[in-house]
C-alpha cells in the first residue's frame, strides 16, 4: 500500500480493531431466537451503539424494527453544507452450523494462517469494524470531511425485512447523498472491487399431502401415494438435465457483461470434489450474477436414524429462488409458487406458502461516487483498477433505499471475498483486506465531499 498518512493511521489502529472484532464475534447474534438467546443480539447492538458514542455519534438509537429485531442508528454531523454519506452494515450473523466442522470456536475470533477466523468475522461484523477503521483514520487526519450516518442492522441473514420496512416508515432517517452498503466483497483477494448488481431473492416453502397418516411400506407401499416421493418429484422438476434452472415462465438465458470468473478457479473456491460437474449453461459469471437459481434449503422428512417401514402421508422442503437484476421478485415468487403446483404429480395436495423475499439490484455506475471509489481503491491497492463485479447474494436493503432515495448513490464494497467462507464453517476475514478496505473508504471519504 503506498504509504500516506491515512494509511499510516489505519496500520497503527489494526491491533485494536482486532480486539474490537473479538468483542464483537463473541455474541452470538444470530437472530433466530428460537435457536439463539436474544440477549446475545441485544449485546451485540448495544456493543454497536457504545462504539458509535465513543465515536462521537449523535442521535445514538436502538431502532426497534417491526420483525422484532434491532437496528442501531446513529448520526456523525459533518462541516456546514457538507454532503452525507450512510455506513451500512449488519451485527446479525449466520448460524455456525455444524460446530464439529470448525477448526477453532465459532463465536471466539482466532488468529490462523494469516486470516481470523470466526462466525461474522467477514459477514458483516467485520464490515462494522471497517467504518470504524475509516472514520478514525480521517479523525486523526483533518478530520471527516463529510456528514455520517451509521446504520446497523440486526436481521439481515433473516431475510425478515424488519429494518426496509423501518426505513419506510420512517423515510426522513437514512436520507443521504452517497450510500456505502459494506456488506460486500472483492473479486478475491488484492483485487479492489465494487458490486454493482445483486440477485434478488424469494424463499417458499412446500407442503405435499397425500394420506391420512402413514403407513406399513409393506402393506400398502405400490399403491398409496407416497408424499416425500412426490415432493421430490415436483423439486427435481425445477432443474434440468444440466442442472439449469428451470421455472416455468422463467427465463434464464441472460448473460454477464464485465468481470468474469474463471472455471477453475470457481472449482477452487467452491471447493467442489474432483470429477463432481458444475452446474448449468454459459459463463460462470452469467450463472451465479445473471440468471435465477433455485436451491433446495432444507426438507422435513424421516432421519435415516430411527426411520421406519413407512409410506409417507406428508412431507415439506423450504425452497430458495435466486432472480437477477431485471427480474421483479414478487413475480418471480408467484411463477415459482405456481410450477411447483403444475410439478407435484399424482394429484398430491401441494400448498406453498411465501416466508421471505428481497428485490435484486443494479447500481448506476455512472455517478461521481463511483469515480471517487475508483481513484481511493487505486490509492489503497496501490494502482491497482477497481473491477466491476455482481453477486449471486442478496440484500434487500439496497433496493428499498434505492426507492426511497432515488438521486443517492449506492456502493458495495466489503470484506466477503471467496476466501472467507461466508455462511460456511471457519468463516473468516483477511485483515490485509479489512486494512485497505478502511484507507479505501476513508480516502473516499474525502474524494466524495471535494466532488
Amino acid at each position: 500500500m503506498s504509504s500516506n498518512p491515512v494509511a499510516e493511521t489505519v496500520v497503527s489502529l489494526m491491533p485494536r480493531a482486532k480486539t474490537e472484532l473479538t468483542e464483537l464475534v463473541a455474541f452470538k447474534s444470530v437472530a433466530d431466537f428460537d435457536q439463539f438467546p436474544r440477549s446475545e443480539s441485544e449485546g451485540a447492538a448495544n456493543w454497536v451503539a457504545d462504539a458509535l458514542r465513543a465515536e462521537g455519534f449523535q442521535d445514538v438509537a436502538l431502532l426497534d424494527t417491526p420483525d422484532g429485531t434491532q437496528s442501531v442508528y446513529g448520526f456523525l454531523p459533518g462541516p456546514e453544507g457538507s454532503k452525507t454519506v450512510l455506513l451500512y452494515a449488519h451485527y446479525d450473523v449466520q448460524p455456525p452450523l455444524d460446530e464439529a466442522g470448525w477448526r477453532t470456536p465459532p463465536f471466539e475470533l482466532t488468529e490462523r494462517d494469516g486470516r481470523w477466523y470466526g462466525r461474522g468475522a467477514a459477514d458483516c461484523k467485520g464490515g462494522l469494524i471497517m467504518h470504524l477503521l475509516a472514520l478514525r483514520a480521517l479523525k486523526a487526519n483533518g478530520g471527516v470531511p463529510v456528514g455520517v450516518k451509521v446504520i446497523a442492522e440486526g436481521s439481515e441473514e433473516q431475510g425478515t425485512g424488519g429494518l426496509e420496512r423501518y426505513a419506510e416508515e420512517h423515510p426522513e432517517l437514512l436520507t443521504a447523498d452517497a450510500i456505502v452498503i459494506g456488506d460486500s466483497g472483492n473479486f478475491r483477494v488484492g483485487v479492489p472491487t465494487v458490486t454493482t448488481a445483486l440477485r434478488g431473492m424469494t424463499l417458499v416453502r412446500v407442503q405435499v399431502d397425500t394420506l391420512e397418516g402413514n403407513l406399513h411400506s409393506g402393506q400398502f407401499g405400490g399403491a398409496a401415494p407416497d408424499a416425500l416421493s412426490a415432493l421430490i418429484r415436483a423439486l427435481d422438476s425445477l432443474r434440468a438435465e444440466d442442472g439449469s434452472t428451470t421455472v416455468d415462465g422463467l427465463a434464464g438465458t441472460s448473460s454477464w457483461e464485465g468481470l468474469q470468473y474463471d472455471e477453475a478457479q470457481f472449482r477452487k473456491d467452491a471447493k467442489v470434489l474432483d470429477g463432481v460437474e458444475l452446474i448449468g449453461s454459459g459463463t460462470v459469471a452469467d450463472r451465479i450474477w445473471a440468471r435465477p437459481a433455485v436451491t433446495v434449503l432444507g426438507i422435513d422428512a424421516p432421519p435415516v436414524v430411527g426411520a421406519t417401514p413407512s409410506v409417507q402421508a406428508g412431507a415439506r422442503a423450504l425452497v430458495s429462488l435466486r432472480v437477477p437484476a431485471g427480474v421483479d421478485a414478487a413475480e418471480a415468487t408467484k411463477l415459482l409458487q405456481a410450477h411447483l403446483e403444475a410439478h407435484t404429480p399424482w394429484g398430491a395436495r401441494v400448498s406453498t406458502e411465501q416466508i421471505g423475499q428481497g428485490q435484486p439490484f443494479r447500481a448506476d455506475t455512472t455517478s461521481p461516487a463511483y469515480a471517487a471509489m475508483a481513484e481511493a481503491m487505486g490509492v489503497a491497492y496501490d494502482g491497482a483498477e477497481m473491477q466491476y463485479a455482481g453477486q449471486g447474494g442478496s440484500i434487500p436493503l439496497c433496493n428499498t433505499l434505492a426507492s426511497l432515495y432515488p438521486r443517492a448513490e449506492i456502493l458495495l464494497i466489503g470484506l466477503s471475498e471467496p476466501e472467507a467462507q461466508i455462511h460456511a464453517v471457519n468463516e473468516s476475514v483477511s485483515p490485509d483486506e479489512l486494512e485497505r478496505l478502511a484507507v479505501a473508504e476513508a480516502l473516499f471519504l474525502r474524494n466524495y465531499a471535494a466532488s
